[in-house]
């Protein structure tokens, strides 16, 4: 088996040996931006727990800001990957396919909560790079394509962008709710798949075509 272009030492430190440089950087301020948020370490922190000199990034980002970018990317990646597996779990094209891209996506939101606030912030630079944009609407673009097909299947009427955005904002408002704690103050132990797949039955279009 291939070593790891990273590895961890006792102390829990990455320590870069010979392998992505560019990848070891990513995987170091991941780590920093889970322990300690965005805002609260630097490029030389990111270089300590990779355990590469400081000017090791320069081969491949200009500054910090590129490194964060280049985590948001991967995090909607990731994102495409857990609910396209969702679908295919429960079938393309279908209403249970559907609710398992949403429960897919809280499930993101609540194990990956602080690259997830990244990737919705308020960090403009990051927002609107071109490469976040275009991996965010690629993301988006799997909901589209799955409430297309169901359409299809189902002979039902409805345009599947303005669906997918119903659906996209019912979603995303809950996983911020969730995340944040706010339902346990008004509905503690509130069952959230139960209500993601209570919102797309409800969302989802059942009248035939003609």
């Amino acid at each position: 088996m291939s070593e790891s272009p990273t590895s961890r030492t006792s102390s829990g430190k990455q320590r870069y040996h010979h392998g992505d440089l560019r990848q070891a950087l990513i995987d170091a301020s991941h780590q920093l931006l889970v322990e300690k948020g965005a805002e609260n370490f630097s490029l030389a922190d990111a270089c300590r727990v990779a355990g590469v000199s400081t000017a090791a990034p320069y081969k491949h980002f200009r500054d910090k800001l590129e490194i964060l970018k280049a985590i948001v990317e991967q995090g909607f990646d990731r994102m495409s990957q857990r609910s396209l597996a969702a679908v295919r779990a429960k079938g393309e094209g279908t209403i249970d396919g559907v609710i398992a891209m949403g429960q897919a996506y809280i499930a993101f939101a609540m194990e990956e909560t602080a690259v997830f606030r990244l990737m919705f912030g308020h960090n403009t630079a990051i927002k609107r790079d071109e490469h976040v944009e275009d991996t965010g609407r690629s993301c988006f673009k799997n909901v589209i394509a799955q409430i297309t097909l169901y359409c299809e299947k189902n002979e039902a009427d409805g345009d599947p962008l303005h669906i997918a955005l119903s659906l996209w904002t019912f979603v995303h408002g809950a996983a911020c709710l969730l995340i944040d704690e706010d339902y346990e103050n008004v509905a503690p132990g509130i069952d959230i798949d139960a209500m993601i797949a209570d919102a797309a039955i409800r969302l989802l279009p059942t009248r035939k075509k003609g």
